[in-house]
């Protein structure tokens, strides 16, 4: 059985250790200041509870942080109700907000982090869908951005979606993603690869723990099993030894949009 994690908490919990250890204090000491637990403490930084929005303001009070974890408490409760996220998948952008580094498999689509929006909205059911999509991106312009490494099946550069004019720009937007710093676009040939049997992400968090959302025929899940982790690095770590590098990415790209979306 492995642990579910509660990856909503998970960016509030990184603010307090971020703001923890700029005050130069451990979790002990911490926990005296605020009068609880180091347990607690514990807790709240890695998402595993939600503390009241009253445990909020004494954290700022004691990190002299003014009201910096008391806006974070609220603008987590404001995004649990506004996210409009299928209900499978609902529990892991919270963990792709707040990770450090994303790796991730797609094999039929466009990864998400990287659609342009009216690629977005022939494949989703709603505005409110296409919005959120949009608003996932948001992390790519992040300062710090996390290191994002996506490599899709050669299959998603030839599946029409929306159109010629809709694929020629969803494509040049890959290319001029694959030039930024942070951002490494592989593909991988069409050809069997071992142990790689659906699409996947995961979401490498500042304290190295390590959340995988993993595609199912119903829907999907999210998993901290040590277990799973390990079996989906093992995939990942496969599917970048087969794919093709950067550069060779791009000019593959390009040759595909010559050839069939201009």
């Amino acid at each position: 059985m492995y642990n579910r994690v509660k990856p909503e908490f998970l960016s509030f919990g990184a603010e307090v250790r971020r703001l923890r250890k700029a005050a130069g204090l451990n979790q002990q000491a911490l926990a005296d200041l605020v009068n609880v637990t180091r347990s607690y403490i514990a807790q709240v930084e890695s998402g595993r509870t939600r503390c009241r929005r009253e445990f909020a303001l004494r954290l700022d009070r004691a990190l002299k942080s003014g009201t910096t974890l008391v806006e974070a408490w609220d603008e987590l409760l404001e995004s649990i109700k506004s996210d409009k996220y299928p209900e499978f998948f609902a529990n892991f952008p919270k963990a792709e907000q707040s990770a450090s580094m994303l790796r991730a498999y797609e094999e039929r689509v466009i990864h998400g982090l990287f659609q342009i929006e009216d690629y977005a909205r022939v494949l989703l059911n709603s505005e409110d869908a296409v919005k959120s999509r949009m608003r996932r991106q948001e992390i790519l312009d992040r300062d710090p951005a996390p290191a994002v490494t996506v490599v899709m099946d050669e299959t998603v550069l030839y599946r029409e979606v929306g159109g010629k004019e809709v694929m020629r720009r969803q494509l040049e937007h890959l290319i001029d993603l694959s030039y930024r710093d942070k951002i490494n676009i592989q593909i991988a040939p069409i050809k069997y690869i071992r142990n790689v049997w659906a699409t996947f992400v995961i979401a490498t968090l500042p304290d190295q723990r390590q959340v995988v959302y993993t595609a199912k025929a119903y829907g999907g899940e999210t998993s901290t099993s040590p277990v799973e982790v390990a079996l989906v690095n093992e995939a990942m770590a496969t599917l970048q030894a087969e794919a093709l590098n950067a550069s060779d990415t791009r000019a593959l790209i390009r040759k595909v949009i010559e050839e069939r979306w201009t």
